[in-house]
């Protein structure tokens, strides 16, 4: 998933957004409709996750889920978020590890909600390769209040973000946060968060390939080494996706490279949690 994964951040950007990001692309230099560049899009991906991070070396890696991921503009409101439910079947298999009786969440929500500070002043303010600016959230929750051993994800990050230029890639999303553990109620460090996409090869029936994908990198948290579950001052995940795109449908693998993500402590502790490694992703999309 892209938040349990990762937030897979998941991808963070799919055609749908792309065409919409395209003809929103005037929208840093036109005030006079606060409403112009509205759009709204939605999809679900049936998904199949390898060697996802974190998790305990005693209980497999490997699971399925269905995710419905969203997103779109309205007036100053910028939005992405997606829910994530595994497991679909509740089968046991022996390299699940979101198997029935294992104390796994069954769901996992990221919801990503930005507010145009362009669009709140009426001004364009955009410089250099920065096209529209915002106020940035990001919220992370999975389906436990608290389990208990401090590894239930429930997060939230307050910051600034931008739409920026990048060359070849074209406009890319930033975020600079500061990040509130909702479990601890305490804030504990930074994220910084990019997502792109970038379609590369059209075919003559106007389908293409696009390279997609994201970085979230958390820095500058106090480690704790005696929890139950150790963390570390810093720690993230990228993500690397090759997409095929058509109208309706998308196929595509992705792959996920992890560094004691949510400040998880590589092997360490009671549970000796692996936090650091590679994952594969498989995925069939179909577009709303």
């Amino acid at each position: 998933m892209n938040g349990v994964d990762d937030e897979n951040v998941k991808t963070l950007a799919l055609a749908a957004t792309a065409v919409a990001a395209m003809s929103g692309n005037a929208y840093a230099a036109d005030r006079s409709d606060l409403h112009g560049s509205d759009y709204k899009w939605m999809q679900f991906n049936l998904m199949y996750s390898i060697g996802e991070k974190p998790d305990n070396p005693a209980t497999g890696d490997q699971h399925n889920y269905l995710e419905m991921e969203f997103g779109g503009r309205s007036g100053i409101f910028d939005l992405y978020g997606y829910i994530d439910v595994f497991n679909l079947g509740n089968q046991y298999t022996n390299d699940g590890d979101k198997n029935p009786g294992s104390g796994s969440s069954k769901l996992f929500m990221k919801f990503a909600p930005r507010i145009s500070l362009d669009a709140v002043f009426g001004k364009d303010l955009s410089f250099g390769p920065v096209q529209e600016v915002y106020f940035s959230t990001l919220f992370n929750w999975d389906g436990l209040i608290n389990d208990g051993d401090g590894t239930g994800v429930n997060s939230s990050f307050w910051g600034v973000g931008a739409d920026v230029m990048v060359p070849w890639l074209g406009k890319t999303g930033m975020n600079l946060y500061g990040y509130y553990d909702l479990n601890n109620k305490e804030w504990n460090g930074y994220q910084f968060s990019m997502n792109w996409f970038k379609p590369f090869y059209f075919f003559d029936n106007k389908s293409f390939l696009s390279f997609q994908g994201y970085i979230d990198y958390q820095f500058g948290a106090d480690e704790n080494k005696t929890a139950f579950v150790p963390t570390s001052t810093n720690g993230g995940n990228v993500f690397f996706g090759l997409y095929w795109h058509s109208d309706r449908y998308a196929l595509g693998y992705g792959l996920k490279g992890f560094k004691d993500v949510y400040l998880i402590e590589d092997g360490a502790g009671a549970l000796a949690l692996e936090s650091t490694g590679w994952s594969h992703y498989l995925s069939a999309t179909y577009k709303f």
